[in-house]
């Protein structure tokens, strides 16, 4: 597994002939509190850089995590993280949109700790209408805990789309003509959390957390908004479908765009649930769809 990821120095030579920026211009050096607020544990979040940068710690005591202070309908998320180095096993970095009610809409950036010397893993998941269980898994190209990297979601009418590194690793297209529902009404707002999940996140709960190495510290920058607030009276967005993400170049990946997409998919990815018929004796509807890419 370990060789898997250092493959990197091929791969990455190809990657870079492939990646151009695909997401509009961003502020790069936004601090924490603009947009964001602690939710627990505030004394495990430290500041950096007048507030630019912080980092999250997690001990045997707790965890730590934030949230935005105001609600989203579409548009485009991003942060700058800098995974837990070393022995993280059992340790879970979470980045996500999530709505508030019982049957939420989220979309999910789950990142699994691993033992030295073993690769991250990238969880990803989409939730509609309270329903889950679309885990996709994938191992990175690079290892996520030497330098900071952008993980960012893009949110429209037509499709969620996850990115690393302006890389697409994962579309989730509106279906709803095949019954399928689609985030389109419920705002939702941005979270991220580190915590402790020995019971699942590291080879199915069999590594467990060595708190012998705590604390452990995730670092954060670029804490990137561009999204219609919600109030909370609201339900919809006044510009719905006039924004810069409804526009026709964000309704579908380009060419090049489905060409790395391919890429994560053919070297990259592990575990796609589209693909598990042991879950899913009959394919969920959205994979059909799904399997054109």
């Amino acid at each position: 597994m370990a060789c898997l990821l250092w493959t990197v120095s091929v791969s990455f030579l190809v990657l870079a002939s492939m990646v151009m920026s695909t997401a509009p211009k961003q502020a790069v050096d936004v601090p924490f509190s603009r947009n964001y607020q602690p939710t627990w544990a505030y004394d495990h979040i430290k500041y950096y850089n007048d507030g630019k940068e912080i980092q999250l710690l997690l001990d045997k005591y707790t965890g730590t995590g934030f949230q935005s202070k105001g609600n989203y309908l579409f548009g485009h998320f991003s942060m700058d993280i800098k995974m837990v180095p070393n022995d993280s096993a059992g340790t879970v970095t979470a980045f996500y949109l999530s709505s508030q009610n019982n049957e939420h809409d989220e979309i999910d950036f789950e990142f699994l700790g691993n033992r030295s010397g073993q690769p991250y893993i990238l969880q990803t998941n989409v939730f509609t209408g309270g329903k889950g269980d679309r885990e996709q898994r994938i191992f990175l190209w690079f290892d996520p805990t030497k330098a900071y990297h952008k993980y960012s979601v893009l949110w429209n009418m037509y499709q969620i789309v996850f990115f690393v590194d302006n890389v697409p690793i994962r579309v989730f297209k509106n279906c709803k003509d095949l019954k399928v529902k689609f985030p389109f009404e419920q705002p939702m707002k941005i979270y991220s959390s580190l915590w402790n999940a020995d019971d699942w996140a590291t080879r199915g709960g069999l590594e467990k957390t060595d708190w012998s190495k705590a604390p452990f510290v995730a670092a954060y920058k670029s804490f990137h908004i561009n999204g219609c607030e919600a109030s909370v009276n609201d339900k919809y967005c006044e510009t719905q479908g006039k924004r810069w993400w409804d526009q026709k170049e964000y309704q579908d990946l380009d060419a090049d765009q489905y060409k790395r997409l391919k890429w994560v998919r053919k070297k990259w990815t592990i575990y796609n649930y589209c693909n598990d018929r042991s879950r899913y004796p009959t394919m969920p509807a959205e994979c059909k769809r799904d399997r054109d890419i």
